[in-house]
């Protein structure tokens, strides 16, 4: 009997076991990560351009500017190692990144800057999470080196997103 309640205790941690491995083995995956990134930054370039054109606050639309520009530049250095590495980046931004964009895309003025600016703080809080995790246990050296460069700026665009947002009520 206590041999079944041990067997049973040890199959059980070692399913847990098992699970973090592979969560971990995940998270550490620079070549999924580079992947995502690549996407995410796809999209925030798209979005960026939307802001320009579509929104009310000049603040939005200098927020959507500068999301053009440094995604557009991290997208450049990531394509940059990603193409040194053999590693395929996607060339376009998934569905549900897709339907984001065209959601926001049939909105303007005040109605614009509330949904992209509350869009952005979801997004680059997601971002940052995700870049902290690969510039800590990142597989690569270039691409957790390229992680731990975007990082700050990332973390100062979360930070201009939740500004915008609290202004615009998002």
């Amino acid at each position: 009997m206590l041999q079944r309640v041990i067997q049973g205790v040890v199959g059980a941690i070692c399913m847990v076991a098992l699970g973090l491995m592979i969560a971990c083995s995940q998270a550490k995956d620079s070549n999924k990560f580079a992947a995502n990134a690549a996407q995410g930054g796809l999209a925030e370039v798209e979005m960026g351009r939307l802001a320009s054109a579509r929104g009310a606050d000049p603040s939005v639309k200098e927020f959507g500017q500068r999301m053009t520009a440094d995604h557009a530049r991290a997208a450049a250095e990531l394509k940059a190692i990603a193409q040194r590495k053999g590693i395929q980046l996607p060339a376009d931004v998934d569905s549900s990144q897709r339907s984001e964009l065209d959601k926001l895309a049939k909105l303007s003025g005040a109605e614009f800057d509330k949904e992209y600016m509350s869009a952005m703080v979801k997004d680059h809080e997601n971002d940052v999470k995700d870049f902290e995790t690969q510039a800590k246990q990142g597989g690569d050296p270039d691409i957790k080196a390229f992680a731990n460069k975007t990082l700050p700026v990332l973390k100062q665009h979360l930070e201009m997103a939740r500004a915008a947002a609290k202004r615009d009520g998002a």
